[in-house]
């Protein structure tokens, strides 16, 4: 199972999901459903454009959990 620790990541920085849709210009429908857990892809230019506007690296956006 993967774990989106996109909610995590804006809480600690004061983010809204407006913040994010804006600073990156990915649709804000899609960015609700990786807030929520409930994507089930996500485009490489999306997941870079996240890790440089929240500053991460992907392994901190994602990340592989055990069942």
């Amino acid at each position: 199972m993967i774990k989106i620790n996109l909610s995590r990541i804006m809480g600690e920085q004061k983010l809204k999901i407006a913040d994010v849709a804006r600073g990156t210009g990915i649709h804000r429908g899609t960015l609700t459903r990786l807030y929520h857990e409930k994507a089930v892809r996500i485009e490489l230019e999306g997941l870079e454009k996240l890790c440089r506007y929240l500053n991460c690296d992907v392994c901190d956006l994602l990340e592989l959990k055990d069942q």
